[in-house]
């Protein structure tokens, strides 16, 4: 394996409040993951960490488009300069996030030096973006949609750089069944953008799929390809602590048999981890689990 680098991206600026007054506790996940060992088992070395801007949502309100627009931004610029570098020096790149937004910092990054693609593997496809929904706010379920080019410009076309990601060179992984009306991914398929629910991954096996994937973002058209992980990907019996815990989910083994071939692949850049809430999870079990399955699809073991 190429040396591995951990970076944390503790941002929550994408997400929408748990509740009246609180904010989303998914910035403590870096915190959690290194708690339980990440760098260690990894043998991995330190990328410090992209401190984000606070959370404030100010006086924003519904039809105000992407909240945190601007400290979104330059949020954005600032994890990109930090994947860029350790992308170009060789190393594969573990962003610990955070919330999927997180995301867009790696898009920019690999934009800059080329085209590149993206194995999203997310319980959602976060693809809403104002031409298919009435609800845009909130960047961590929008960032697809967003890096693709859709959305507001002062997202979409930093440094003058839209789409960070093509369309044809997307994948989407481990969506719920439930997503297949609607219009996101009614959308993605009109798109022909591939997408595996989580009952066609099994149907054809998760070690399977995973391997096609990375064949098929293997092309000498691209430069390589980056994996996202959201956490609520998995079944909420094994992880609960997200901020939609949706039934019917991925299991710990189809979801290490489903990475591994991608993240151990030459040609992979990265990974995002995202989204798993410390403040959901009192016993550390849930993160615990998260750990393991990071380690063991990186490590095989």
């Amino acid at each position: 394996m190429r040396n591995i680098v951990v970076v944390d991206a503790p941002s929550n600026l994408g997400l929408r409040p748990p509740a009246p007054g609180t904010v989303p506790g998914c910035h403590k996940l870096a915190g959690a993951l290194r708690e339980n060992g990440i760098v260690r088992r990894l043998g991995a070395s330190e990328g410090g960490v992209v401190v984000p801007p606070r959370y404030d949502r100010g006086d924003w309100r519904e039809g105000d488009g992407v909240f945190h627009a601007a400290p979104l931004a330059s949020y954005t610029v600032r994890l990109a300069d930090r994947v860029e570098r350790h992308v170009v020096a060789g190393d594969f790149t573990l962003v610990l996030g955070g919330d999927c937004s997180v995301q867009l910092g790696a898009a920019l990054a690999l934009r800059r030096l080329g085209r590149y693609g993206l194995a999203s593997v997310d319980a959602s496809p976060d693809f809403r973006h104002p031409g298919n929904s009435d609800r845009v706010g909130a960047a961590a379920g929008e960032e697809l949609a967003l890096s693709t080019g859709r959305g507001q410009a002062d997202l979409t076309d930093l440094e003058g750089r839209r789409p960070y990601l093509r369309d044809e060179d997307v994948r989407v992984l481990g969506t719920r069944d439930a997503f297949v009306a609607e219009a996101e991914l009614v959308e993605l398929r009109a798109l022909k953008v591939p997408v595996a629910t989580v009952s066609e991954l099994r149907e054809r096996g998760p070690g399977e799929l995973g391997a096609a994937t990375a064949v098929s973002l293997e092309t000498p058209a691209l430069d390589g390809f980056w994996v996202h992980l959201d956490a609520d990907v998995l079944d909420p019996t094994v992880m609960p602590a997200v901020d939609s815990p949706d039934p019917d989910g991925l299991l710990p083994d189809e979801l290490t048999a489903l990475l591994r071939p991608l993240v151990r692949s030459p040609r992979c850049a990265g990974l995002n981890v995202t989204i798993y809430d410390p403040d959901l999870d009192p016993d550390g079990t849930a993160g615990v689990l998260l750990t393991d399955l990071v380690v063991a699809a990186l490590t095989g073991a």
